[in-house]
């Protein structure tokens, strides 16, 4: 079988680690001996065991002179666990393939390098694309500090979210919702803003976040944007399971803060104009406490200043074919453009069907430290 092929399987090995290993990449590893898959592995829940380790572990005995196709560099360096090279030199690897180095500052090269010391050959570059794809959200934060964004967002064929009365339950089919849903169990944080829980009251919960191949994960932080803390305390997004931040404008009401704080909510105060918390700065604090990825899911206002900001990585928009008509709910508000010219234009768009509704992704911009 040729190489091409061991590394499509440890790509599809770390795809079944995708939204699970926060902060840590997702990676698939393979080892091969004699033209044969001795072990497979991947990437186990943060504080647990690497994809090579994984790997190595099933090959046993057999991992001795072998090859290893691994989906990211592999670390050098003491974190959590110890690093993956100096396993996979004990082992006696004799040749490592890498689809991608490490854009970790940490890691980047090193781990490659000390493979090299002990007189393994390594190849780079196999897979390095898709190996991109997957590691995305990861790629982005360890060379920016900051998370992947993506906006989720429900509308009908004439753009609305909801009708003038503000029913919005439901646009979409019940299909296209489950397939929604279920996405928020990969994320580490699902953000909307005050106005979608005064509406809607929504729980933000992801149902299945209890574990699947040996995988657990806990549920998504939930946030609210909230400039004047007017959300009410009896709201399903205050109800575990899952934690609760409320994102307010400086300087806040110290009553009301306590108030919020025993309803069980993390309050965060943040510098704020033109009655909006600054969202940029959020996803800067964000950041700095390992949140990977942010799902938002609305409303409108939120949408609309995302977008005016550029602060969108990726676009998940669902349309049904039903026109509700009337001025009011647009599916994103803010200031817009002027001219077409300056449209935020979405790139690698890719759409999928769930029953009459259509599923339009796409990317707003390229991810630092990925590949043009």
């Amino acid at each position: 079988m040729p190489p091409q092929q061991y590394m499509e399987c440890a790509l599809s090995l770390a795809r079944l680690a995708m939204g699970h290993t926060s902060p840590n990449p997702a990676v698939g590893a393979v080892v091969v001996k004699d033209g044969l898959v001795v072990g497979m592995g991947y990437t186990q829940p943060v504080g647990s065991e690497h994809a090579e380790v994984m790997a190595l572990r099933q090959a046993g005995e057999k991992a001795r002179d072998a090859a290893m196709y691994v989906t990211l560099e592999p670390c050098s360096h003491y974190g959590r666990t110890p690093p993956c090279t100096e396993a996979m030199i004990a082992a006696g690897i004799s040749e490592v393939y890498v689809a991608l180095v490490d854009p970790n500052p940490v890691v980047s090269g090193s781990g490659i390098g000390r493979l090299n010391e002990k007189g393994i050959k390594t190849h780079v570059g196999l897979g390095q694309q898709e190996a991109c794809q997957i590691n995305e959200a990861y790629i982005k934060h360890v060379t920016t500090g900051l998370p992947f964004v993506v906006a989720k967002f429900a509308m009908s064929l004439d753009g609305k979210i909801a009708t003038k009365s503000g029913d919005s339950k439901w646009i979409t089919s019940e299909e296209a919702r489950n397939y929604a849903h279920a996405l928020r169990c990969t994320f580490d944080a699902i953000m909307v803003g005050v106005n979608t829980v005064m509406a809607d009251n929504p729980h933000l919960t992801a149902r299945g976040c209890g574990g699947r191949s040996g995988i657990g994960k806990m549920q998504p932080l939930r946030l609210v944007v909230d400039t004047e803390g007017r959300i009410p305390v009896d709201s399903h997004v205050f109800e575990p399971p899952g934690g609760i931040l409320v994102a307010v404008g400086e300087p806040f009401d110290t009553a009301r803060k306590q108030e919020l704080a025993q309803a069980g909510a993390e309050v965060v105060e943040l510098p704020a104009s033109n009655g909006s918390v600054d969202i940029a700065e959020l996803f800067k604090l964000l950041g700095k406490r390992g949140i990977v990825t942010v799902l938002v899911e609305g409303g409108g206002k939120v949408l609309g200043s995302l977008f005016d900001q550029r602060l969108v990585d990726k676009v998940l928009a669902f349309v049904s074919p039903v026109i509700i008509g009337g001025r009011e709910a647009a599916c994103v508000g803010g200031n817009g453009v002027d001219r077409m010219v300056e449209a935020l234009r979405l790139s690698r768009v890719d759409i999928k069907i769930f029953g009459d509704d259509i599923l339009v992704s796409g990317y707003t911009q390229q991810i630092p430290g990925r590949p043009a």
